[in-house]
């Protein structure tokens, strides 16, 4: 399967991430817990659920024709 992620990194601290396995975004600093609580009952939580199948499926699929017409 497809696994998406998407982290907000700061100085070199990732303060949350969104991880298409397990959903929803998860916060690893106290501004990233506040903010993952607040956007995965928003509109950014269907957002980033949307890139998975927009983006990611679509070239995951030429990538891997990609790959099998080299071998």
């Amino acid at each position: 399967g497809i696994e998406f992620i998407d982290s907000y990194v700061f100085n070199r601290v990732e303060h949350i991430r969104f991880n298409s396995t397990v959903g929803r975004y998860v916060g690893y600093t106290e501004l990233g817990l506040k903010n993952a609580e607040a956007w995965n009952k928003g509109p950014q939580l269907g957002q980033e659920q949307g890139e998975l199948e927009r983006f990611c499926k679509r070239n995951a699929d030429l990538h891997y024709r990609a790959i099998l017409d080299k071998t």
